[in-house]
């Protein structure tokens, strides 16, 4: 049951659909629709990913990271992303120990 609808009820409202629409624009329609389902979808991604970029302050996380880089000391130019990454981790939790 589709919404408190039964067998019998969704039968008939198919039948209306066909009798109003016709059998050639129904398909179109629901290819329409499931087209504006796809675009809403990826309009509320790219909203969520706004909100993302917006609470980091519109930075990117490469620009995060080279920000992190040059706190602990270091100068991200020409540096490999992952290699970046692991040698400001290290520095970080090495300077968070040296603080305890």
């Amino acid at each position: 049951m589709i919404g408190g609808l039964g067998p019998l009820e969704l039968t008939i409202l198919v039948g209306l659909f066909f009798v109003l629409f016709g059998a050639e624009r129904l398909p179109k329609m629901a290819n329409a629709l499931g087209r504006s389902k796809g675009q809403f979808q990826k309009g509320l991604a790219d909203t969520s990913r706004t909100i993302t970029d917006l609470e980091a302050d519109g930075r990117t996380p490469s620009q995060l990271l080279a920000q992190r880089a040059r706190a602990v000391g270091l100068d991200p130019a020409g540096m490999d992303v992952v290699e970046l990454e692991r040698k400001v981790t290290a520095l970080e939790s090495m300077d968070s120990s040296a603080e305890e």
